[in-house]
């Protein structure tokens, strides 16, 4: 069915009608076109051809972005574009639709869209996959939301990435020693993956940069983490941890373990162990939550604000019904782990795009009256990159790798995992040229308003001071 008959569709059947009228081939809605979105339905495509489900991806971007890239394109190692996966190259005889999810009616089987342009409209399925991801968890913390950048968003990182650059830039030309100390400090808060790897990478790309300042050295640079618990990268062993820790201290940067950000009015930031400083650049990396449009449906949450589910992906309530019809995988998901009872499958990249391709085969099982099978995936490790030719790698639980190995390892395994040989074959080939190439250390920060200029150019001209006004002229007439 083509994309734009969608909501017409269901509109007159809303109108003839409460219940849709029943489909020759079942619909399948999936919510969010990221890891689990894509490869679930991809695999749904494979599994099913277009006479035994028509499949809907909703998504307010047109693409996927593939997180653990993001510190190298805030790093300018990859170009932003090749981060992401345009969902209408990856996904061949796949319905989408581009707008924000802000309703889940699934006891009417109804999803409501609000696209970026126009009104609200409703759509109606027979399956629905929930694939919704998670955001940014924030705090009350005074000055967060005017001063921080998140981490979540390829347009994020490239923002921190103008941020730093544009900041190296403009302390270059400036004598005021106190405006250009608060210039070159940089706050990451967060001491998980995501911001040890988004804080190694840029520190390691700012150092590169500040060479071809004369004006600047590398010890005029401050990084500083902040960290509300006493270690960092829980994901992998106390021992990788402390060789990390001991890294970045050999790299001057500034650690603050068992520490929260107070607050960051106005850029001047205060920590709760009583350290106080300015910057102007804080970047927020201090964890995720569930989709918070999860709480706008008739779905079963956990406290966290998770659908619960069981190891088959299917969605079951408090008394471990299985809501029919219903499916979720990924970070908005609480899909129970197997291998360690007890516990649910940590929000990452490896568990998201195993339990999409897991989920597709279920549900299509399913529709062919087959049961479906549970899910178990043992973890085959944690890698991260700290920079060029750095890194820390665990692997099988059992095997640390530090140093060059390890960040060899980090790219080779994501390389490998980033959807479609188009975007493996350009990250590739971006690094086999800068292997050759100096880093990139330009700041683009006006393409974030890129209007600003000719807005500038457009403005009216001041008066000249020396012009009498015509009030003046009219009263010496007199």
């Amino acid at each position: 069915m083509p994309q734009n008959d969608l909501s017409s569709v269901d509109a007159a059947q809303n109108q003839a009608t409460a219940q849709p009228k029943p489909r020759k081939v079942p619909r399948i809605v999936v919510l969010g076109g990221g890891s689990v979105g894509l490869y679930s339905a991809r695999r749904l495509r494979k599994r099913l051809g277009k006479r035994e489900a028509a499949i809907v991806v909703v998504d307010p971007r047109p693409y996927m972005t593939y997180a653990p890239f993001l510190p190298e394109a805030a790093a300018g190692s990859i170009d932003g574009r090749h981060v992401v996966a345009p969902l209408r190259r990856a996904l061949r005889n796949v319905d989408l639709l581009q707008g924000m999810v802000t309703g889940i009616a699934h006891a009417d089987r109804k999803v409501t869209i609000q696209p970026e342009g126009g009104e609200a409209y409703s759509i109606t399925y027979d399956h629905l996959i929930v694939g919704l991801g998670s955001v940014a968890r924030t705090l009350p913390i005074p000055g967060l939301a005017e001063q921080a950048i998140g981490f979540k968003t390829v347009e994020e990182a490239i923002a921190v990435r103008n941020q730093v650059l544009n900041r190296i830039d403009v302390a270059s030309s400036t004598w005021d020693p106190e405006a250009r100390k608060r210039m070159l400090t940089f706050v990451f808060v967060g001491g998980g993956f995501a911001g040890i790897e988004a804080l190694g990478e840029v520190e390691d790309m700012a150092r590169a940069a500040v060479k071809y300042y004369p004006e600047l050295d590398a010890a005029d640079l401050r990084f500083v983490l902040v960290e509300g618990s006493p270690r960092i990268l829980p994901e992998v062993s106390e021992e990788l941890g402390g060789y990390t820790l001991e890294v970045l201290r050999k790299r001057n940067i500034e650690i603050h373990l068992s520490t929260f950000l107070s607050s960051c009015d106005d850029g001047h930031v205060v920590l709760s162990n009583k350290v106080e400083f300015d910057a102007d650049t804080i970047v927020w990396t201090a964890g995720v939550k569930a989709n918070p449009v999860l709480q706008d449906s008739d779905l079963p949450l956990d406290k966290l604000g998770r659908v619960t589910c069981l190891p088959t992906l299917q969605i079951v309530d408090a008394e471990g019904t299985v809501v029919p019809d219903a499916w979720a995988a990924g970070d908005c998901a609480a899909v129970p782990d197997l291998l360690n009872p007890g516990m649910f499958c940590p929000p990452n990249a490896q568990h998201a795009i195993r339990q999409a391709n897991h989920l597709g085969d279920n549900l299509a099982k399913v529709l062919r009256s087959a049961e479906p099978t549970e899910y178990s995936h043992k973890n085959v490790g944690a890698v991260a990159s700290l920079g060029m030719y750095k890194g820390v790698a665990q692997m099988f639980g059992r095997i640390k790798v530090r140093g060059p190995l390890a960040w060899v390892l980090h790219r080779t395994y994501h390389v490998m995992a980033m959807p479609t040989w188009n975007r493996k074959i350009r990250i590739m080939a971006g690094w086999t040229g800068a292997l050759f190439l100096r880093r990139e250390v330009i700041s683009l920060g006006s393409i974030h308003d890129p209007r600003a200029s000719f807005r500038a150019a457009s403005a009216a001209p001041k008066p000249k001071p020396d012009a009498a006004p015509d009030s003046a002229v009219t009263s010496h007439g007199k």
